[in-house]
């Protein structure tokens, strides 16, 4: 394990750009599905038509597929992308699709009962959705949401193949130059496991808190 301490700030480096990575596509992903979510609960039969057909491609095909078209298929178009891009951009497409199942079906668990309540006070729809759907919905959506998140953090390996100097590019970075392998894999292994479990204890205290307050 010697060399995995000589070449710690290293992987460290790859450790830092999984997290931007994970964090970043969750965010646009987390606007993406909030979008695609209202869309086939509010929509017209054309808008509804879309968002449930880019849901049903997007959750349909491998990520890798994905990743594979938006970094080598749009050059072929003239589109061309870096790879910290391509990757914000093939992750935050298919995290948006995964969450928004997750926020449809949370919105739906919100009985009538309420918004009909709240309407006859005098909120308009948006008031009701924003003070009285929304932080409903929440409290039913944060676990499976916090499983999507966590997932995202273990695919974003799946982005070193287009070059991006992830935590698992980096271990293969190093073990092409030390030719030996066990302990950077041991190592990143170790790093993925302690981010998921900071995840997921993050995510058990909104969870908690969320629960309180309602």
């Amino acid at each position: 394990m010697e060399l995995v301490w000589q070449n710690l700030d290293f992987l460290l480096k790859g450790a830092y750009y999984t997290l931007l990575i994970t964090v970043v596509s969750m965010f646009f992903g987390f606007i993406l599905a909030l979008v695609l979510a209202f869309a086939r609960l509010k929509g017209n039969i054309v808008v509804r038509n879309i968002a449930m057909f880019y849901v049903s491609v997007f959750r349909g095909t491998p990520i890798l597929v994905q990743i594979f078209i938006i970094y080598y298929g749009l050059p072929d178009y003239g589109i061309r992308l870096g790879p910290l891009t391509a990757a914000f951009l093939s992750l935050s497409l298919n995290i948006g699709a995964f969450l928004s199942e997750t926020f449809r079906g949370a919105i739906l668990s919100v009985s009538k009962g309420q918004t009909e309540a709240a309407m006859s006070l005098g909120l308009t729809p948006w008031q009701t959705t924003y003070k009285v759907v929304l932080p409903q919905a929440a409290r039913v959506a944060i676990p499976p949401m916090g499983n999507t998140f966590i997932g995202m953090l273990k695919e974003t390996s799946l982005v070193s193949i287009v070059t991006v100097t992830e935590l698992l590019r980096t271990a293969q970075l190093l073990i092409a130059q030390y030719y030996i392998a066990m302990p950077f894999y041991i190592a990143i292994a170790i790093m993925y496991w302690i981010m998921s479990l900071l995840f997921s204890h993050l995510l058990t205290r909104i969870e908690k808190n969320l629960s309180k307050a309602y």
